[in-house]
């Protein structure tokens, strides 16, 4: 497979503040195929793009994202510590991202959860965007949540992404709980990890009628395992690298 798409995990966050305007901006501007951004509730269940449960991770703030109202986010400032330089950034609404980006460049939703009421808040926004539909995915770790999605937003793709796997799993089992965890999620497809791209867990997947794309996508060695299973979709937190990497292969060249 010479080309496959590229997302771009939470922005270009190495320039810009993750999961912010500015990375998802630079995204778009340097060709990503999509960008993946994660949603959490606010105190006043609001769905924001924000990835960890404490803001004292990459914001000038501290405490629980879910303690929070909206407005009390609207002040709080997302940094980024690869790139101290860049321009602090906000945290957005989801809507406001599905404003700004609906249409222009595909869109990964992953909803973290574990609020039972989350697919039912998110979905009655994302059902005020069904024509950017077929750009959009939502994906999270819990097939129950994905369950949800699609009960509320019937047609809307849903994507399981498959936790890493222990020590002592070997790949007749990873292959069994990738393809059992899809089932339950109703999953178009399933969302490996690096370390689960293996010929008997892509194969068992397809098999049962789920389609394979690969996450944590961030060096050669992994982009070229993903290039011989023909995965058509990875997503990676060094964009600059895997475009290349692309680039090269439509050329002709491995490298």
């Amino acid at each position: 497979m010479t080309h496959f798409e590229i997302v771009a995990h939470r922005g270009i966050h190495s320039e810009a503040p993750e999961n912010t305007i500015a990375a998802f901006q630079r995204a778009l501007e340097w060709g990503a195929d999509a960008v993946e951004m994660d949603i959490r509730l606010t105190a006043d269940r609001i769905p924001v793009v924000y990835h960890y449960y404490y803001l004292q991770v990459v914001t000038n703030s501290i405490g629980a994202i879910f303690d929070y109202s909206l407005e009390q986010l609207r002040g709080v400032e997302v940094i980024c510590p690869q790139n101290p330089a860049a321009p602090a950034g906000r945290i957005s609404t989801l809507a406001e991202i599905l404003d700004l980006f609906g249409g222009k460049i595909g869109l990964e939703i992953e909803i973290k959860g574990p609020e039972p009421e989350a697919p039912e808040i998110i979905g009655k926004i994302l059902n005020q965007y069904k024509p950017i539909w077929p750009a959009v995915e939502v994906t999270s770790f819990e097939p129950a949540l994905l369950q949800a999605v699609k009960a509320v937003c019937p047609g809307l793709a849903v994507d399981l992404l498959l936790d890493k796997s222990e020590a002592w799993e070997q790949p007749d089992v990873v292959a069994y709980q990738a393809v059992h965890h899809g089932r339950l999620a109703g999953a178009r497809a399933v969302h490996l990890h690096t370390t689960q791209l293996l010929e008997p867990v892509v194969t068992g997947l397809r098999q049962a009628g789920m389609e394979v794309h690969a996450w944590d996508v961030n060096d050669e060695k992994e982009l070229e395992q993903s290039t011989r299973l023909g995965i058509p979709r990875i997503c990676t937190d060094r964009f600059k690298m895997a475009y290349a990497y692309r680039a090269n292969l439509a050329n002709g060249s491995p490298r």
